[in-house]
Order: C-alpha cells, then structure tokens, then sequence
C-alpha cells in the first residue's frame, strides 16, 4: 500500500489510477480467466455499424471487457447494455451527407457482460442492467493498489502520461 495512503487511513481504489494503465493490468488479469475467450468471429467483425474496419489489435476482447469492467465500476449503479451502446458508439461516415452518431456493437457488449457475469465480477439487476460485483470491485481495487505501489504515484492527484 502507498505510504500517502496509509497515512489518511484508506486503500487506494480504481478511480485513483489512469485509465489507460489500469485497463492495460485489467486485460493481462482477464486472459488468465477461463472464462474470458473472444468467439470466433470477434476477428472479422466490426465493433460498430459507424467502423469501417475491424479492430487492428490481437486482444481487443480483452481490451473491452476491461473497459467494461471499469466502466460499470465508476457508475457504481446498474447500467443497461443501451447506455453501454451508446458509450461505445462514435460518428458514422455517410459518404457526402454529413455525419451522424451511431451506437456501438450490442451483441459484443452483451456477451462480455455474460462472460464476466459467468466469472462472478459483475450481476445482473432484474429490470435495470448489470453493475459491478463485490468481486470485481476487489479486483479493479487490488490492481489499482498495484499500479499506485509501482509507479510510486499519490493518490488523488492526477499525474499526465
């Protein structure tokens, strides 16, 4: 634990730590889940209609579900897969008419919410969406406490990459 920490009495948590590092060690701790595997069409497919192409990187699966993970982590409430669409959407090229907001891939988002929910980090709200679970709450916390111990970072202050 960071010596900043310790002295005001509280843990690091995962709103503490960049985003690009903390989903960066959340991605490596997914792929040693077994139950975190892209199907076999995650290679060819678009993660939109507003993409053109498919993503260029090997672990883009794993990417996202970390994304995910970390999202449902900062709403702390339960979010439904129609807001997580429009989080993942961006601007659709429509050749000479001007662009347009398009939502993101639903079924890919939807099974990733079904693969962390098999793995116990995140439950499903009847009616209102999945939120994070205790576990995953730990395990977003755990790595931050990782990541602030390593780069000797104080908490609360944001520090540019």
């Amino acid at each position: 634990m960071h010596l900043a920490a310790l002295l005001e009495g509280k843990m690091p948590t995962a709103r503490e730590v960049r985003a690009d590092l903390l989903i960066e060690r959340l991605k490596e701790e997914l792929k040693k889940f077994d139950g975190i595997k892209p199907p076999d069409w995650a290679y060819y497919t678009k993660t939109g209609s507003h993409k053109e192409r498919p993503p260029i990187q090997e672990d883009w699966w794993y990417i996202r579900a970390a994304s995910l993970l970390r999202t449902l982590y900062l709403r702390g409430e339960p979010v439904g897969v129609e807001r997580l669409r429009t989080k993942y959407g961006g601007r659709k090229k429509r050749g000479v008419r001007p662009e347009r907001f398009a939502k993101g891939s639903g079924h890919v988002i939807r099974l990733i919410l079904q693969q962390l929910e098999s793995l116990g980090l995140v439950e499903k709200v009847e009616g209102r969406g999945r939120r994070i679970s205790p576990a995953g709450i730990s395990l977003l916390d755990k790595l931050a406490g990782e990541i602030i111990k390593e780069l000797n970072i104080t908490p609360g202050k944001v520090v540019p990459p």
